[in-house]
């Protein structure tokens, strides 16, 4: 006895609903427990812990720190590299203002600073960086000079750190005398 036809798909049919049911069954999630329930919002607030970073969630896979950069909070530690625009007569001082031009600083208008930004810029200076503001600023000033920063109206100035050594009494071209340690100094000319 030949089985017939429709008994033939009546019996895939069943199989086929039963391989779908397991593997439904088989993909079947349960239900977490569910938490202990949280009191409402207490009257103390709840203080972020030190270590504790902000984020916000940027696509799927990026989170993404809400702090600021430190260049950002110190805006002298910020990386500049500038091009200064070939001039005949650039001075140090235009030079500064051009490195200075998108900072948020601005040169102050001292006295003793005059000379300085007057002196003409030498080539090596033409192109500075990648470097720090603060350490662009000093490079163009040289050693002879320090620098002194107000943050509350961000300027920046410049002052001399001491008498240069070319001001001295002995004229050009002479060594100043060193004391001889052997020799007392009463013994000393």
């Amino acid at each position: 006895m030949q089985p017939s036809i429709r008994a033939v798909h009546r019996l895939a049919l069943v199989a086929g609903l039963l391989a779908g049911s397991l593997l439904a069954a088989g993909c079947a999630t349960t239900a977490a427990p569910s938490a202990p329930a949280v009191p409402a919002a207490s009257p103390t607030a709840v203080a972020p812990e030190p270590g504790f970073v902000p984020v916000a969630r940027y696509g799927r896979y990026t989170l993404v720190e809400l702090v600021s950069e430190p260049a950002q909070r110190d805006l002298l530690q910020q990386a500049v590299e500038v091009s200064i625009p070939p001039m005949l007569d650039a001075s140090v001082g235009d030079a500064m203002r051009h490195v200075l031009l998108r900072s948020g600083y601005r040169l102050c208008d001292a006295a003793e600073a005059a000379t300085l930004y007057a002196l003409p810029l030498p080539a090596a200076h033409l192109r500075l960086g990648p470097l720090m503001l603060r350490d662009a600023l000093l490079t163009l000033a040289g050693p002879a000079w320090e620098l002194s920063v107000d943050d509350l109206t961000r300027q920046v100035c410049f002052s001399r750190h001491g008498t240069p050594t070319f001001l001295s009494a002995n004229p050009p071209g002479t060594a100043t005398p060193v004391p001889d340690a052997d020799r007392p100094e009463e013994m000393q000319p």
